[in-house]
């Protein structure tokens, strides 16, 4: 890196996003993208925002400028989806998203003329997916992940239609959303500048709530009602695409319809798929035996190569194949189920059940403790500066299970959390 200062505003900004449980390794890549979407005195700005949502007051205390001029700063950023923009009751706040999912994919979410895509595609993609390091950062570091996929509602059996629960079906995060955002998908936006797209469509990824409305509101994407989110959910299964979203159980901010070719989380799954590095759904595809024909129709849809094809062994038919599934691999989404003519597959439960955070703050501080990461969150001095975004967030680490909360405990090596872990057990 000779050619960037060692204190410059694009390496701060680097440390900035790697205080944040999903963050992004030093790459010569990162820099050349950082480059494209700031200049160095943003990126010197952005590297000064708190992790936590915060206020333009805020932002102009850390910037050391007057307020009107922060301002203006503030909502030239979100204007470029930098940052995202939230109305609150009384104040306007801003949070700096992550790379992914966040601003990575925002630059992508529509066509621009700010921004050469193309090139910015082919950093993407060598950055992501052909250097690797991102994408095993992002995808296989602890147990709680960024994303888990839902289940295929259609071929839901009327017995296992009882076992979904609510926030397990994207039909119902659809419907329940206070904003719903539909903009180009940024996987295969990508791959299509990189020259490796399929021909699933790309206006048909979703973005919901907060997130939705930022995006909206500064032209990265277009606002949907519930009738045509549904519609696109029902495009997408006909298309064999699976629904990919946040592993959250309320006020979900996103959901892809993914293929296997383009889609970095199904990527991430074939090449990391013993690290978990998805969320599944609770059910396993079954095979029956004795009615599969051995035509590979379930092996050709499956987005992550948890189907094959191996030998009947049956001494009749010597070159007789049925399905085999490798559970270790499989998200249980049901596109294999969909397609079968025969019938020879269908859902059954999986052993123990998956458990989801029940909101970001609770995935976060989950992802800090795993990744060792907690202290960026408690310290955040700019952003927690009132006892209640303290106590949302020891709150949090409060209810966890009791190996979790030794774990936040030793990170942290304070008297004081230990102090509430203790009174906890009391």
């Amino acid at each position: 890196m000779a050619h960037l200062d060692a204190k410059s505003g694009y390496h701060e900004l680097v440390k900035r996003l790697n205080k944040y449980p999903q963050g992004a390794p030093p790459s010569v890549l990162l820099f050349e993208i950082l480059k494209m979407l700031m200049n160095e005195k943003e990126a010197s700005l952005l590297a000064l925002v708190p992790i936590r949502p915060f206020t333009a007051k805020t932002a102009a205390r850390a910037w050391k400028t007057r307020l009107p001029e922060a301002q203006k700063a503030l909502d030239t950023l979100a204007g470029r989806a930098l940052l995202i923009d939230v109305e609150g009751r009384k104040n306007r706040y801003y949070v700096l998203p992550p790379p992914m999912a966040g601003f990575f994919e925002f630059s992508m979410m529509r066509l621009r003329g700010d921004v050469d895509q193309k090139l910015l595609a082919k950093l993407y993609y060598q950055y992501i997916t052909v250097e690797e390091d991102f994408i095993k950062t992002l995808f296989t570091r602890g147990e709680t992940q960024l994303g888990r996929v839902f289940v295929n509602e259609p071929v839901l059996s009327n017995e296992n239609a009882l076992l979904v629960l609510d926030y397990e079906r994207a039909s119902e995060v659809v419907k329940t959303a206070s904003h719903r955002a539909i903009g180009l998908c940024y996987c295969r936006h990508k791959m299509e500048h990189a020259g490796h797209a399929c021909d699933a469509p790309l206006d048909i990824c979703m973005t919901f709530n907060n997130t939705a409305a930022a995006l909206v509101r500064h032209g990265y994407a277009r606002a949907v009602d519930v009738a045509e989110g549904l519609d696109r959910l029902d495009e997408a299964r006909d298309r064999n695409l699976v629904q990919f979203g946040e592993n959250v159980r309320n006020r979900v901010n996103f959901i892809c319809n993914c293929c296997g070719c383009c889609c970095e989380a199904m990527i991430a799954q074939r090449r990391f798929g013993l690290l978990n590095p998805i969320h599944t759904t609770n059910f396993l595809p079954a095979v029956e035996a004795g009615t599969c024909t051995g035509c590979g129709e379930c092996a050709d849809v499956c987005p992550v190569e948890a189907m094959t094809m191996i030998s009947a062994n049956d001494p009749r038919y010597p070159r007789k194949r049925i399905a085999k599934v490798d559970e270790s691999l499989c998200l249980g989404c049901a596109v294999c189920v969909r397609v079968c003519k025969t019938e020879s597959l269908r859902l059954v439960s999986r052993s123990a059940r998956v458990i989801t955070p029940l909101n970001s703050v609770h995935k976060a501080v989950l992802m800090a403790i795993e990744r060792g990461k907690l202290q960026n969150l408690i310290f955040d001095n700019q952003a927690l500066t009132s006892h209640r975004a303290m106590a949302a967030v020891l709150g949090v680490i409060l209810r966890l299970p009791p190996i979790k909360r030794a774990m936040a405990s030793k990170q942290m090596k304070s008297r004081y959390l230990e102090a509430l872990i203790a009174k906890l057990r009391l």
